[in-house]
């Protein structure tokens, strides 16, 4: 299956960061390469661009759809936590703009045998880089009900994570869970059934809670975003594409702390900590999508975009 993915709010992320030809511009969800090929065309042969992902076929999509680029581009395989230190590596001290477009990719969701889906029945894999030996399905038949509960409840949100994590632990007693379709059958006996009338499919925020735990995503973003803005040129600007209110509460408070970061006690009449501020906050709200594109790419209904600027 050829690795598809519509990039969400593509032309609002890539001109927020106001893109100059000589620049120097990280994109550190790389996915297809549409955000980057956007950049890539505004830079008009001068500079550098460099995409970071840990999906090999992510990696083999965007080193296609970017060939023509040429010596413009450079790809790494990676996770951006390890942004500085990518970015170093390739004698580059300071750059012009950084893009971050989180979560799930629709090759990932679409591609059955990856495991993401509860649509479609697959072995419990949902590694975003299969290098790693962990699955989904060793935390599925490993965690106790209590570091199930917990996930379920934090990452996924989810209100009867508790009836869910003591279905799960009942049902591998019995057997070992092997497949999504498995483990979102033991989610939908969990809830109750005119809960499950309405608010989506019953196994979608435990099948995200799974993801993230297993790919630590929420860590990543949360140990990151200093570095990341640290690694901006004056001026330089940093885009956050969000799916979830997990995440957007991630950038937000770090984009404010970067914004903001005295520790003083507010009685204080001037500040004692030293702490400078490092830029400011572009968007003051979030920027959503159109009813056009969510009409036309409905994966985008949930997408806030939050930009931060850099100031020497």
């Amino acid at each position: 299956m050829a690795f598809v993915h519509k990039s969400v709010l593509l032309d609002e992320t890539v001109s927020s960061l106001r893109v100059r030809p000589g620049g120097v511009y990280v994109d550190g969800t790389l996915g297809g390469g549409g955000h980057s090929l956007e950049i890539a065309k505004r830079m008009a042969g001068q500079g550098r661009l460099i995409g970071i992902d840990r999906d090999e076929a992510a990696i083999e999509a965007a080193g296609e759809r970017l060939r023509d680029m040429g010596e413009l581009v450079t790809i790494v395989r990676g996770n951006f936590d390890r942004m500085p230190s990518i970015v170093q590596a390739l004698g580059i001290q300071r750059v012009n703009g950084i893009i971050l477009d989180l979560g799930v990719s629709s090759y990932q969701l679409d591609t059955a045998d990856r495991g993401f889906s509860y649509m479609q029945d697959a072995p419990l894999d949902m590694r975003m880089d299969q290098r790693e030996k962990r699955t989904a399905g060793d935390i599925v038949n490993g965690y106790s009900e209590h570091e199930l509960f917990r996930i379920i409840r934090d990452y996924g949100e989810e209100r009867f994570a508790q009836n869910i994590a003591k279905h799960i632990v009942a049902e591998r007693e019995r057997k070992r869970i092997e497949t999504t379709g498995e483990l979102a059958s033991i989610i939908r006996a969990s809830i109750p059934k005119k809960v499950q009338a309405t608010g989506g499919h019953p196994a979608k925020r435990t099948f995200q809670a799974i993801r993230i735990e297993l790919n630590g995503e929420l860590t990543a973003l949360e140990d990151s975003l200093d570095g990341m803005i640290n690694l901006l040129d004056d001026g330089g600007r940093i885009a956050v594409i969000t799916f979830h209110s997990l995440e957007d509460r991630i950038v937000k408070a770090a984009f404010r702390r970067n914004e903001n970061p005295c520790t003083c006690p507010p009685d204080f009449p001037v500040c004692v900590c030293g702490k400078k501020p490092k830029g400011f906050v572009v968007t003051r709200k979030p920027v959503i999508p159109s009813e056009e594109e969510t009409a036309e790419n409905p994966r985008a209904k949930s997408a806030k975009l939050r930009v931060f600027e850099r100031k020497a």
